[in-house]
């Protein structure tokens, strides 16, 4: 064997620290006894003193923060600049989401100016546009049109006696229930906030969120065909709706009003252009170029001069009320038939929003607060709710807007929320002659950024095929079962992947690397060389009941000594020792009563295996057993003699399956009652039995004596892994193997004494904070062991 591997290699000069060594060093209590009780958790919640009353006052209202420190002169033009470009940004996309929506625009432009507001004195972002999303509106509208379909507003036109749809009534019920699900989306946002449950939006990755709002541009898409193309489809829910809605406009083209068309492509044409050229001259332009408020502006001159509607009947925006609204109670009664839309809604909102924030936060070097902002958005949604708003979030493309144009603080959302306000006192009526087409036309374009998305695919396909996949789940779930189930089942899919990773967890061996205390993978890392007689085996993820099986089948396949199969050979092999006592008993008795005068010599296995050993011990004072070792193949080894030709050699069988061994080493008529052997010398015929009586007696040994199972990567231990670690050791300890436990932190530590892990075999003696002070306790327990079987195998 290499000098290398020596016992002195690996010995460093300090204590080894266990688990009572740590609490010895430390001189404190177990751990514990050292957490506080729940009551004197409590006490101490409820005491109040000003250090806690400043904390939860500037936690609760972020802005008294940053406000007194607020320098106008540094911040003040800038904020200004930004939120007047923000502003004007805000009125043709809140005109325009809230048809996605199914709402009339008006209400588009509430969704941009109270929530904005709101979230000024709750909100921690400070580059992030609260307002309007495409995403949220389609959301919202999918509910709106589920629960107030035009054919619950037919009426009877009483001048020719045909049946219409009552817009008025249809609309001011779709207002209801986008209320409701606001509120009761805020609220849960609210709720799950104050609870910290702000790591709840985690669970929706950015795979996750970026292939779902891919596939609800698509959706976007086709729910904007109706006025692009100016046809009348008929109103899907639920399941392959968009299917259905495509199938309908498909069917529908022949009457393709095509004034509306050529709107729509015209201003389609305008917008591209004109943002192409907004991108061609942003790095000489202080701000971008109002291209969308243009637009609109146009349009509905020319609508409004030209006649459109009523030359060309061209559907037009209609009567926009001026002046603010007071605010109404929602109707509690639709609580119950939206609550799973405003979950979905309030996790999207959530996950868009902080994502975005914390991309500008770590950009610009400040911290965002989840479960802050989780209460900001919630209560920006509630508060809204109740002025007929719906469901707002963080929007990627303002947002941008914002932070590129020199944004600094939330003052420029409240720059951007007075324009919003101007424009809903004075200038909603202007905006009457507006062609729905042209908003349609934005919102295509708006989404051009969104169907980009799409290059995701390239990039996890060469990076993550795990990812990949959830990014294709959710896309399709999204566009073929809808927004709401598709999510869930995009979560649910996620969850699967999770435990899917942990159950193809990494199992590994870990060696030593020369001259520190590292120990690493020895398949990964070439020069670390694994320690002589110790395995020590880690997973790369947490041991719990889903893959409590697959470790303990790992670790048996690492290590190479498959258990139970050398404790089932073990009990073959004492109870074939039982067969043979009872059989030697009987050939005494036999010889006993005859006399033999030839040379033929009959020898009790027993007998004669004890006659070697008292004569060994009495010529040398101890018993000598040589036994061949090769080295080691894959764990266990196994020593029995072999028979060919009637002659019984030494064999060593090296990681075989007990089950499979054939125990035939004996030629008949050795194995058979009366035990007759050719002629040998005495010197032979003793060698022979001296190992006879060691295969027959069942002695095997293996090259470890000891296991480490490094748990640095647990998090938590269930009960399930507590039985299976508890199996480990008592079922390794049958073939005298050590398992000691490393790594484990406290908080494991704390539930194996809770799940009874510990008892009079199994103590905290077990237990070690590192790898490498295993490693030296089991050098330490076994050195004279390791050292003979080290000279041994330095000897062949």
């Amino acid at each position: 064997m290499d000098s290398r591997y020596r016992h002195k290699k690996y010995r460093i000069e300090r204590e080894v620290l266990d688990e009572q060594g740590l609490e010895a060093l430390a001189q404190r209590k177990p751990y514990a006894e050292t957490q506080p009780s729940i009551i004197n958790q409590l006490k101490d919640s409820m005491r109040c003193n000003a250090a806690k009353l400043k904390h939860g006052v500037l936690s609760t209202f972020p802005v008294f923060y940053w406000l007194p420190k607020y320098s106008v002169w540094d911040y003040g033009m800038p904020d200004l600049i930004s939120g007047i470009s923000v502003g004007i940004m805000h009125l043709p996309q809140g005109m325009a989401y809230a048809l996605l929506a199914s709402l009339p625009p008006v209400f588009g432009l509430y969704s941009s100016l109270y929530p904005a507001l709101i979230y000024f004195f709750f909100g921690t972002s400070r580059h992030i546009s609260i307002g309007t999303f495409a995403v949220l509106s389609l959301m919202v509208g999918s509910v709106t049109e589920r629960l107030s379909p035009d054919a619950d507003f037919l009426k009877m036109n009483g001048t020719n006696v045909t049946i219409e749809v009552d817009i008025a009534a249809r609309d001011s019920y779709r207002v209801q229930v986008a209320a409701a699900t606001t509120v009761l989306g805020g609220l849960i946002q609210v709720l799950l906030g104050l609870v910290k449950f702000g790591f709840v939006g985690m669970y929706l990755s950015e795979p996750l969120v970026r292939a779902y709002t891919t596939a609800a541009a698509v959706h976007a898409v086709v729910a904007q065909l109706k006025y692009i193309f100016g046809v009348s489809p008929e109103r899907f829910n639920g399941p392959l709706s968009l299917v259905y809605t495509l199938k309908e406009v498909c069917f529908l083209l022949p009457q393709t009003h095509l004034p509306t068309l050529a709107v729509s492509v015209v201003s389609m044409v305008l917008l591209i252009a004109a943002k192409e050229l907004n991108s061609f001259l942003s790095p000489r332009l202080p701000v971008p170029i109002p291209v969308e408020l243009i637009t609109i502006i146009a349009a509905t001159l020319v609508s409004n001069y030209g006649y459109l509607n009523r030359k060309y009947t061209i559907s037009v925006v209609g009567e926009i009320p001026s002046g603010l609204s007071s605010p109404i109670i929602p109707d509690v009664n639709i609580f119950s038939h939206v609550i799973g839309d405003a979950f979905a809604l309030a996790l999207v909102a959530y996950a868009i929003s902080v994502s975005l924030g914390k991309t500008f936060a770590l950009k610009h070097g400040y911290q965002v607060d989840s479960n802050q902002e989780l209460v900001a958005l919630g209560l920006s949604n509630t508060v809204g709710g109740f002025f007929q708003c719906y469901a707002v979030c963080a929007s990627m493309s303002r947002s941008l807007i914002q932070e590129s144009t020199g944004g600094k603080t939330q003052m420029a959302g409240i720059a951007s929320a007075l324009i919003v306000l101007v424009a809903i006192l004075k200038l909603g009526p202007l905006f009457q002659e507006l062609p729905k087409a042209v908003l349609a036309a934005i919102v295509f374009v708006n989404l051009k950024g969104m169907f980009k998305q799409y290059s995701d695919i390239i990039l996890l396909w060469r990076s993550n095929k795990t990812d990949l996949m959830l990014w294709l789940v959710t896309w399709v779930s999204t566009l073929l079962l809808n927004l709401d189930v598709g999510l869930a089942a995009s979560v649910m899919f996620a969850l699967l992947t999770v435990i899917f990773r942990t159950q193809r967890a990494v199992y590994s061996i870990l060696g030593n690397i020369e001259g520190s205390e590292l120990y690493v993978d020895i398949e990964t890392h070439k020069e670390a060389r694994e320690i002589p007689g110790i395995t020590i085996f880690r997973s790369s993820s947490t041991v719990y009941f889903a893959n409590a099986e697959l470790y303990l089948e790992a670790l048996k396949e690492k290590s190479g000594l498959d258990v139970n199969k050398i404790i089932t050979y073990k009990k073959r092999q004492e109870a074939k020792k039982k067969r043979m006592k009872k059989r030697d008993e009987r050939h005494a008795k036999r010889l006993a009563k005859k006399e033999h005068n030839d040379q033929t010599a009959v020898f009790s296995v027993e007998v004669e295996d004890k006659t070697r050993r008292n004569t060994s011990m009495v010529m040398n004072g101890t018993e000598k057993e040589e036994q061949n070792w090769t080295d080691r193949e894959n764990g266990t080894v196994f020593v029995k003699p072999n028979a060919t030709d009637g002659q019984c050699r030494w064999e060593c069988l090296k990681g075989g399956d007990p089950d499979n061994i054939s125990l035939e080493w004996m030629p008949e008529q050795i194995d058979g009652d009366a035990t007759t052997l050719s002629s040998k010398s005495e010197d032979t015929l003793s060698r022979d039995m001296e190992r006879l009586s060691l295969g027959s007696l069942g002695k095997w040994t293996w090259d470890i004596h000891s296991i480490i199972l490094d748990l640095s990567t647990a998090n938590f231990i269930d009960t399930v892994t507590i039985k299976t670690m508890k199996n480990i050791f008592q079922d390794f300890s049958e073939i005298d193997i050590d398992v000691y436990i490393a790594g484990c932190q406290a908080s494991v530590v704390q539930q194996l004494e809770l799940g009874d892990f510990f008892s009079e075999s199994i103590t905290k003696k077990h237990l070690f904070a590192s790898v490498h002070d295993a490693v030296l306790h089991c050098l330490d327990h076994r050195r004279y062991d390791s050292l003979v079987n080290m000279d041994n195998n330095t000897k062949l």
